[in-house]
């Protein structure tokens, strides 16, 4: 777990346009890694899971809800999801084994956020 947060701290906080990050393993749907006070519900876990496997359509017509805020689909398909809200966004990318989860605030860059979460999420491609 802990090369794990090394990971996320590495290669997403330290761009500054990470806000918070984690790690979810989908067998099990548990949180492997996260940043420090970042907690994912299992309830947001399930929705996100389920919006990549069964509703994608859905996602991006009507956005989501992640930790009690509504987030606007940006982009949606069966790798990536790009959402937003006045107050920043969600980005959330599915490897065969893992969600990488990413939040950015306003003030920061989401395309920063976006090319740092996707590239993690490629080189656990094939996790």
């Amino acid at each position: 777990m802990d090369e794990l947060q090394a990971l996320l701290n590495a290669s997403l906080l330290a761009t500054r346009h990470v806000e918070n990050a984690a790690l979810v393993r989908l067998a099990g749907r548990t949180v492997c890694a996260a940043s420090a006070g970042f907690r994912v519900p299992e309830e947001n876990i399930l929705n996100l899971i389920y919006a990549f496997y069964k509703d994608l359509v859905q996602v991006r017509r009507e956005g989501l809800y992640f930790k009690e805020k509504y987030y606007k689909c940006v982009r949606a398909d069966e790798h990536s999801l790009y959402l937003q809200n006045p107050d920043g966004g969600l980005i959330v990318v599915k490897t065969n084994t893992f969600l990488l989860i990413a939040t950015y605030r306003a003030g920061m860059y989401p395309s920063v956020c976006v090319e740092a979460v996707e590239k993690l999420g490629k080189r656990n491609a094939g996790s």
